[in-house]
């Protein structure tokens, strides 16, 4: 897991990622900023942990068909200034394979250290929820900008969730 802290206008935004490669995150395309610095393993952002190697974004390469406007191709790598330490702690998460499916019914991971609700601040700890993948059926009849193909639908009776801060994060 990462933590990224970018600026854009002189004001801080976060948001997650994940290690691919030992100088490579993986993270939403809207997490981009004049500057960009990631966190590998850090558990609380508030406190300096002995585990946890900061390090300065290289570069953003985000998808060459992202589209802002309508959130399309919202994927984004961010080539790191220097490799990771890999230790016990901090090591690349292992990506699907090509036909590997997420399907209805199988409970995934979400995992960030975005805001806890509305008018909330963002989680000191990073958090961790459960969430069953539903039908496109369910999400489909529910939001009319639903794209069965490049969007999972996730059970929406659970008051847990992704929130602001979260982008970026895994859906393990």
């Amino acid at each position: 897991m990462a933590f990224l802290e970018y600026h854009v206008s002189e004001k801080s935004f976060i948001c997650g990622g994940l290690l691919v490669h030992e100088d490579f995150v993986l993270t939403a395309a809207h997490c981009w900023g004049s500057s960009i610095n990631v966190t590998l393993r850090d558990h609380n952002i508030y406190q300096q942990e002995r585990t946890q190697q900061v390090i300065p974004v290289r570069r953003a390469i985000p998808h060459p068909r992202y589209d802002h406007n309508k959130w399309v191709n919202a994927i984004m790598l961010l080539q790191l200034r220097r490799k990771a330490y890999l230790t016990a702690a901090v090591s690349p998460i292992r990506l699907p394979w090509r036909r590997e499916l997420v399907k209805p019914g199988m409970v995934c991971s979400v995992a960030g250290w975005g805001h806890l609700g509305m008018n909330n601040p963002v989680a000191e700890r990073l958090q961790e929820v459960d969430l069953e993948v539903q039908r496109d059926e369910e999400c489909i009849s529910r939001y009319k900008d639903y794209n069965t193909t490049t969007q999972i639908c996730r059970e929406t009776k659970k008051e847990e969730g992704s929130f602001f801060g979260d982008s970026g994060g895994p859906l393990v």
